[in-house]
């Protein structure tokens, strides 16, 4: 995914949050980092507003030289909503999140957290984003999620007009009428 997107546009830069790394086009360091996520024990809360930030500190910097910021947050905690202190005039990045949840039970909530998240980067966001979210955990969700989320800010169109995934029914083929030749003769018998 990254590295067609860097076919794209080779100007492209990457962080994934470890917030200590600089960005960098480096495919190697994406895919270290990623490889290098890990299941860290639970805390109390969760607050997004040193990501955010951070996001705006670079999307200044990213204005400067003529591109836009795009946060993507992978949000595993279907029991801890986010939380956050940003004010709803400062819009300079945009977030999308994709949300993994477990099934709603006494201990998790998902949908008051999924809403959260929604208020979230409808605050912060400059240009369209997007939430996806899945209870499944399956990769390929998480493939598509991501594949969609690489698409440019500015050339996205509203959520709810995503036709994605496409069906996968067999559609039947539309026959082309035969012209029609006005002199033709047609006789029935």
């Amino acid at each position: 995914m990254i590295t067609t997107s860097l076919e794209l546009n080779d100007l492209q830069n990457f962080l994934f949050v470890k917030l200590q790394k600089e960005f960098s086009s480096d495919i190697e360091m994406a895919n270290s980092a990623l490889r290098g996520l890990t299941v860290n024990s639970s805390c109390g809360h969760s607050d997004l507003t040193q990501l955010f930030r951070l996001a705006a500190h670079e999307a200044k910097k990213s204005r400067a030289q003529n591109r836009i910021l795009r946060v993507i947050l992978l949000y595993c905690r279907s029991s801890i909503p986010p939380q956050h202190q940003w004010p709803a005039t400062q819009k300079l990045f945009t977030l999308d999140v994709v949300y993994l949840h477990d099934k709603p039970g006494p201990d998790n909530c998902p949908q008051k957290v999924y809403d959260a998240l929604v208020e979230a980067l409808e605050l912060v966001s400059e240009y369209e984003a997007y939430i996806f979210e899945s209870g499944q955990g399956l990769t390929r969700v998480l493939f598509r999620h991501i594949c969609t989320l690489l698409s440019h800010p500015q050339q996205r169109c509203c959520q709810d007009d995503i036709d994605i995934p496409k069906s996968l029914a067999k559609k039947s083929p539309v026959a082309d009428p035969a012209p029609v030749d006005e002199n033709t003769v047609v006789s029935s018998q």
